[in-house]
């Protein structure tokens, strides 16, 4: 993998964790093949590997990613008793 590509990408996400799971899935797709997924989206790919690939559609903002919504946690009220 490039760093310079991973530098850009990090600055992208915003997380280093968040940038592993994006490549990691995109570098599974691709190397899967078959239907659509498994074609880079980018145009000049033909001396890079896939990892390369994963991170400048990231930077070229060529696939998405969705963080969850952070809840806060409470805990359950205890039940009443009956008399």
């Amino acid at each position: 993998m490039n760093a310079e590509l991973c530098r850009r990408a990090l600055e992208r996400v915003g997380g280093p964790n968040i940038l592993i799971n994006i490549v990691s899935q995109r570098v599974r797709q691709l190397n899967a093949g078959g239907g659509g997924l498994g074609r880079p989206l980018i145009a000049d790919y033909v001396t890079l590997g896939a990892a390369d690939i994963a991170l400048r559609e990231v930077i070229e903002e060529k696939i998405g990613w969705e963080l969850p919504k952070l809840e806060e946690l409470t805990r359950p009220l205890p039940k009443k008793r009956r008399r």
